[in-house]
């Protein structure tokens, strides 16, 4: 046996090792990892706020606990007008609950000649098997209802923990990044952060207003028809039109839509009316005007991002995908070269009609056809002259 061949097998098998226990590892740790990519695109969002407050004499982390107490409060705020509506119509549904069950029964009556009564439906559903063992799956699945929100109040937790850190020790992590990496590629990773802190700020900050007046619009609408819950509604469509690009103003409306339907059918036409409008007027003059300095990339760009973020990395990739898209392609402008654009008409979307090889030839054989003396039988006799 050659001497090498151990030390090849004992390393191969290390390698091995190595390899399954990282893949392990990674596995074990991707929700820990999904977390800190949160955290930090949440600490470049807030970045700009914390360095202009810092700037004015402000202590970097009691600025970054300010700007993090506000957005609490704001989601605190947001939750508990949402958590009061849902409430409230819970509430109403319950109470007028024995009303559509006696309306439905008497139009089963009327319609197919049946005696129902709604006091022997309730014995019934009372004492059904499918409503005991409901209820003992229910109490069973409360247990994994409590464990989920525990869990994801520790993720909450976790990621405005690692964000914090992030916003108000960003000088010093930075300083730690560009410690291992030499002058040149320094530059590069400094550059690098600024585009993103920029794109990834600018991002949330349009978002934010264009939330902003699409809440207004849209509570105006709801108010004029005297829907209920018209503020926490007009909130509802703002934040998620916004937050879920493309498709998050549909499904935003669809809520809307039901509580104005339990008040009037035609409420909820006049609803969809106006989300399809206001849709319209955002994507071509309120977006492009707000956006072109932050987040300007393509809309298609846009959609395809989201897809991929959500493919990859479910709601979280959706919220994160745009402002990393525009980071790359902000960060890649600066390497790609660029020449000045042809005045080629097809540039512009005109076609250009070169007529091919074949007509040009039989274009020729017309001509030269057209050109040539007529035979001798299609000859006419040339008139004599006078003079003779």
């Amino acid at each position: 046996m050659p001497r090498w061949l151990p030390r090849a097998m004992v390393l191969a098998l290390a390698l091995f090792a190595c390899f399954q226990l990282g893949s392990w590892a990674f596995h074990q740790l991707t929700g820990l990892l999904i977390n800190i990519l949160i955290a930090f695109f949440l600490a470049l969002a807030v970045e700009p706020a914390v360095s202009r407050m810092a700037h004015h004499g402000m202590r970097r982390g009691l600025a970054t606990a300010l700007v993090f107490l506000g957005v609490i409060f704001a989601g605190a705020g947001f939750v508990a007008m949402l958590g009061s509506m849902l409430a409230g119509q819970i509430v109403d549904m319950v109470e007028d609950f024995p009303q559509y069950l006696d309306s439905v029964i008497s139009w089963i009556n009327t319609t197919f000649h049946t005696e129902l009564s709604r006091v022997e439906l309730q014995d019934s559903l009372v004492h059904s098997d499918w409503l005991q063992k409901y209820v003992q799956n229910s109490a069973t699945g409360v247990l994994d209802v409590s464990a989920q929100v525990l869990g994801g109040l520790f993720q909450l937790l976790t990621i405005l923990l690692f964000s914090f850190y992030f916003a108000a020790d960003g000088p010093r992590l930075r300083r730690a990044l560009c410690s291992v990496l030499p002058p040149a590629k320094q530059a590069e990773v400094l550059r690098a952060w600024e585009i993103a802190v920029d794109k990834t700020g600018g991002y949330l900050y349009s978002r934010g207003l264009m939330a902003l007046i699409s809440g207004i619009a849209h509570y105006i609408l709801l108010a004029a028809l005297d829907v209920s819950y018209a503020p926490a509604l007009a909130v509802w469509v703002g934040l998620v039109s916004q937050f879920l690009p493309t498709i998050g103003t549909y499904l935003a409306g669809a809520l809307p839509m039901l509580i104005a339907f339990t008040v009037d059918p035609w409420y909820a036409l006049w609803v969809l009316i106006f989300v399809v409008v206001y849709q319209q007027f955002e994507n071509y003059m309120l977006q492009p005007k707000l956006t072109a300095k932050t987040v300007d990339i393509h809309p298609a760009v846009a959609f395809g991002s989201v897809i991929v973020g959500t493919a990859l990395l479910g709601a979280v990739g959706a919220l994160i995908a745009i402002p990393a898209v525009a980071t790359l392609q902000a960060f890649l402008g600066a390497y790609v070269k660029r020449y000045d654009v042809t005045d080629d008409p097809r540039v512009h979307g005109h076609r250009k009609r070169d007529v091919g090889p074949p007509l040009v030839r039989l274009r020729q054989a017309l001509s030269t056809r057209s050109d040539a003396p007529p035979p001798p039988h299609q000859r006419t006799a040339e008139p004599p002259d006078r003079d003779t």
